[in-house]
Formats: C-alpha cells, sequence, structure tokens
C-alpha cells in the first residue's frame, strides 16, 4: 500500500482529485480539500472508496498502513550495523492497541537505563498516526535505505557516534529482525505492573490483519537481564 499521509493527492469518485489535510492510521479517517473549496471534507478510508491520484484504490480494511514505525526503524538500524554503525540502539516500547508507543533511538555506550537523548532521535504514537514521517526531512513510506539518508542529512554528527563495534549487540538485533521483519516488531518496555518478568522478547504486530506472533522466542538484548532483580516492593537496579 502506497503511504497515505497530509499531502498526499488522491481521488474521489463524485469530488475529483484532492490533498489529504490530515489523517489518522488508527481510524481510517481523514480530511481532504477538492479544488478550491474552503472547507474540508471528513472521508473514510474503508468505505468512501477513494483512490491515490493514479486511480490505485486504498484498501485500508484488506492492506491497512503501518500504524507504528518500528519494522522500519529495525530496518533501517540493521542496514546501518552492516555498514559499521554498530554502537546504535533501538529503545522500542510499542503498545498493541496502537495508541500509547515510544521509539528511542541513541548512540553508545550501550546503557539502556541512561540513553543519550539528541534532538529528533525519538518519537510517539501521538505524532505518527497523525503524520508518519519520523521528522528527519524523511517522506511517509521511505524505506530503510532512504530513512538513513534522511538522518545523515538530518544530524551527521549524531550518526557519526555510533560509529564503532558492538559485535554481541549487532548479532542478536540481526538475529531479532530475520525473525520478525517485516510484519512484527520486539519491545523493551516491560513494566512490573504488567507482571513478572517475561522469558522472552514481547514481539507484536505493526498493522492490524497481521496475525500475534507464534514463533520461536526471542532473547533479551545482551546484558539486559542483569540489569534488573525483582523484590516483592519494587523494581531496582543491580549495583
Amino acid at each position: 500500500m502506497k503511504p497515505v499521509a497530509p499531502g498526499t493527492v488522491i481521488f474521489h469518485r463524485y469530488r475529483g482529485y484532492g490533498v489529504i489535510v490530515s489523517v489518522n492510521l488508527l481510524t481510517g479517517w481523514i480530511s481532504a480539500r477538492f479544488g478550491d473549496e474552503g472547507r474540508t471534507l471528513d472521508l473514510n478510508l474503508s468505505s468512501d472508496q477513494v483512490q491515490h491520484a493514479d486511480g490505485e484504490p486504498i484498501l485500508f480494511r484488506s492492506a491497512p498502513p503501518d500504524r507504528m514505525p518500528h519494522a522500519r526503524l529495525m530496518a533501517m538500524v540493521r542496514e546501518l550495523h552492516r555498514a559499521g554503525y554498530q554502537r546504535l540502539y533501538l529503545y522500542s516500547w510499542p503498545k498493541p492497541s496502537g495508541l500509547h508507543w515510544r521509539w528511542h533511538l541513541f548512540t553508545g555506550p550501550r546503557n539502556w537505563m541512561q540513553r543519550s537523548w539528541r534532538e529528533g532521535w525519538y518519537g510517539s504514537g501521538a505524532d505518527y498516526n497523525l503524520n508518519p514521517m519520523m521528522g528527519w526531512g524523511d517522506a511517509p513510506g521511505a524505506s530503510p535505505v532512504e530513512l538513513t539518508s534522511a538522518l545523515a542529512k538530518f544530524d551527521p554528527a549524531g550518526l557519526a557516534r555510533a560509529l564503532g563495534r558492538d559485535e554481541d549487540h549487532s548479532a542478536w538485533f540481526e538475529q531479532v529482525c530475520d525473525v520478525l521483519l517485516p510484519d512484527y516488531a520486539f519491545s523493551l518496555g516491560w513494566d512490573r505492573r504488567d507482571g513478572p518478568h517475561p522469558e522472552g522478547l514481547p514481539v507484536m504486530p505493526v498493522r492490524r490483519g497481521v496475525p500475534e506472533y507464534n514463533g520461536p522466542l526471542l532473547p533479551w538484548p545482551p546484558g539486559w537481564t542483569r540489569l534488573w532483580r525483582y523484590t516483592k516492593t519494587d523494581l531496582v537496579l543491580k549495583a
């Protein structure tokens, strides 16, 4: 399915050509402006027979778009690892509902609890569901290679900090990507309120219509399980 985002040119059988002004990837509702009309028209991609400008139908029900960017981010990070940027890490905590999720890219050292923060290297569903871009000058639906190029132009100094070797983590990340992509993403967002620490890495689909993950149990990142110990009252960081 082609990207659906603000600025996408569409065709409606009764209104002609128009431009999407806003979109909600969770519900399939869009607002579009046709011709020189001052007001926008609300349409539902599941039932209002909206097409792309070239006539390709937008099949929101049968071919829904990704409701979270984690799978594309995973593919981008894997490509950068292969190019020698192994000190680039993805802290990913999507939620099955697609509503309240986060992603955070950071560079070495690999410290999951005290991650370095750079402007533009993190995002949330509150933004992505209404405008499916990372904010690096990338286009909706950009490929992993295109995302890499956009990030390098957006913050070359930040990306340069990822250059270096972390073979344990990059090998683990390659293994996880081989199993999960392109339909699933992992989450590191376990919370003690969710129950006991899961034995394997939590996995969830990145779009509707994909069955629940039923593959092999995946390990947590190298060193992850040593970070925490569970007591009856709280989670505390090991010394």
